[in-house]
């Protein structure tokens, strides 16, 4: 896993890709998240992921041209650095 991730609160336990996509601002919107996945550029824990539903739950890495979220316990809002 990526040790240069950014951790991303989530407040459920679990959370879909699409939305997490965007929650990290991996993405500008939820429309993004279907190409983007579909184009086999997503990628969870290392492994190319083609599910937009795919449900992330804490300590889940998602990686997108090269920036990295970590799917994180909390609340908190977040400041990413892109």
């Amino acid at each position: 896993m990526s040790p240069d991730a950014v951790d991303v609160p989530i407040k459920d336990e679990m959370i879909r890709l699409g939305q997490f996509l965007k929650l990290a601002n991996l993405i500008e919107s939820g429309a993004e998240a279907k190409p983007v996945i579909a184009d086999g550029l997503v990628t969870v824990n290392g492994e190319v992921e083609s599910r937009r539903g795919r449900q992330l739950v804490v300590g889940d890495v998602v990686s997108l041209a090269g920036q990295s979220a970590r799917v994180a316990s909390g609340e908190a809002e977040i400041d990413v650095p892109w």
